[in-house]
């Protein structure tokens, strides 16, 4: 069976596991603080293919930002990843393949495959991180667009320029959807900076109304985006990862999408990995392709 050295690389962390071809980790998930400079990242990389490069068939690395249709280098959009990361050239990192995918789509094959959308041909999966990211499955093929960038949120659900976008726009629906736009809900919500999501969640758990408001307003905004893309798309299933997604009321948001689409009804649930679906969902990918 073939095993893949697989890396899951974001503005915070690298991530980095053995895998095997069909799915199932071969070792432990080992993680680093992401380093501050593109160079120091590359020794980083470099040292720990060096450490398993004889015992794999391929390495595999998903990663923020889009990639070229050949699977081999970031095309544009690396969030906050330090300046040059963009033209890392990969395939000189290793003597064996190297195979490069956004992480959104690393993570939605995952769940295609072995995760909670196994049997479905049509997926969307929405992690609510820093951005959003998303990933999408139509009639059983990864759906990447012309240029990688396939399904991004970088579209505005308001016109009164209320929030300025990461990516220089305003009011895209990232900026409202976002693990991030709760910490501005937050901010907001008590014109004090120092607010943030945390105090949110742990004010839901006290019962605290107004932080029960702030959530569900933000939660009204991870709805909108569900219906925008379960009606673009008509998947089978819309999952939603990262951190804040296990605070969702996923049995009312799905009978709320349900009564409102005009496409069939989906199933909402959240995604079965979350700190491995990059790894597991590049490994997979990356041995499809050997």
């Amino acid at each position: 069976m073939k095993k893949i050295l697989s890396f899951d690389i974001g503005g915070t962390k690298i991530a980095f596991a053995l895998v095997f071809e069909n799915g199932e980790l071969a070792s432990k998930t080992v993680k680093f603080s992401t380093p501050a400079t593109t160079e120091a990242i590359v020794a980083l990389l470099k040292k720990i293919i060096s450490q398993h490069e004889d015992e794999v068939d391929a390495v595999a690395i998903s990663t923020a930002g889009t990639v070229d249709s050949q699977n081999t280098k970031i095309t544009g959009s690396v969030g906050n990843l330090p300046e040059g990361y963009g033209d890392v050239d990969f395939q000189a990192l290793s003597k064996k393949k190297v195979f490069v995918e956004n992480d959104a789509n690393s993570a939605v094959w995952a769940e295609y495959k072995v995760g909670h959308a196994k049997n479905m041909n049509n997926v969307v999966l929405l992690t609510l991180g820093t951005g959003v990211g998303v990933g999408i499955v139509v009639d059983g093929k990864l759906l990447k667009g012309k240029s990688g960038a396939a399904g991004e949120t970088h579209f505005p659900v308001r016109q009164d320029k209320h929030r300025r976008c990461g990516c220089g726009n305003y009011d895209c629906l990232e900026v409202y959807m976002s693990g991030s736009a709760l910490n501005l809900d937050a901010k907001e919500a008590y014109n004090d900076d120092n607010k943030t999501s945390y105090d949110i969640i742990q004010g839901l758990e006290e019962n605290n109304h107004k932080d029960i408001a702030v959530f569900e307003r933000w939660q009204n905004m991870v709805e909108t985006g569900v219906r925008i893309f379960a009606s673009i798309f008509d998947p089978d299933i819309v999952l939603l990862g990262g951190s804040m997604a296990h605070f969702i009321n996923y049995p009312l948001m799905e009978k709320n999408v349900n009564a409102a689409i005009v496409a069939a009804q989906i199933v909402l649930r959240e995604a079965e990995f979350e700190n491995d679906a990059g790894i597991i969902g590049g490994a997979l990918l990356c041995a499809e392709s050997l």
